[in-house]
């Protein structure tokens, strides 16, 4: 006979060798989560030394996640951008942020918590800049005309 087993609420398990990657237009963000206090470094910074709006923008995700499964962050999180502007490598910051703690957690509450208050917290923007065509100067742009 098999013997009845009861299951167990999964418990947040951290992998130090799992990266994590987000993007917004060219801008890439690059996430490496480690056991700690829930600390965020972002490019060797801790989020302390960001701006006001960046910090927020970065934190946004993890209060979220404290709200919804009432619990804090036993990780600190380690951010390293490329390409793109300031705020793009912020917003793509903001989504790895929140999809490695999607992953990490497996909690679809938090998952739909995300995508209720912020659906780019999640899905990224998959629009791009439109390619230059042939002959034009611009990607819209058609030739002026000339009658002499």
């Amino acid at each position: 006979m098999a013997a009845k087993t009861t299951k167990t609420p999964k418990t947040p398990k951290v992998n130090d060798n799992k990266i994590y990657a987000g993007k917004r237009k060219t801008a890439v963000a690059k996430l490496r989560v480690k056991p700690g206090t829930g600390r965020i470094f972002y490019n060797l910074l801790s989020h302390d030394e960001l701006g006001m709006f960046h910090k927020l923008a970065l934190i946004e995700p993890i209060r979220i996640y404290q709200q919804e499964l009432g619990e804090d962050l036993k990780s600190d999180f380690f951010i390293t951008t490329s390409g793109g502007g300031k705020e793009s490598q912020i917003q793509a910051a903001r989504l790895v942020i929140a999809k490695a703690l999607v992953e990490i957690t497996g909690s679809e509450t938090l998952k739909k918590a995300y995508i209720k208050y912020d659906r780019n917290m999640i899905v990224p923007d998959s629009r791009r800049k439109e390619t230059r065509k042939p002959g034009d100067s611009k990607a819209r742009a058609r030739r002026q005309k000339s009658y002499r």
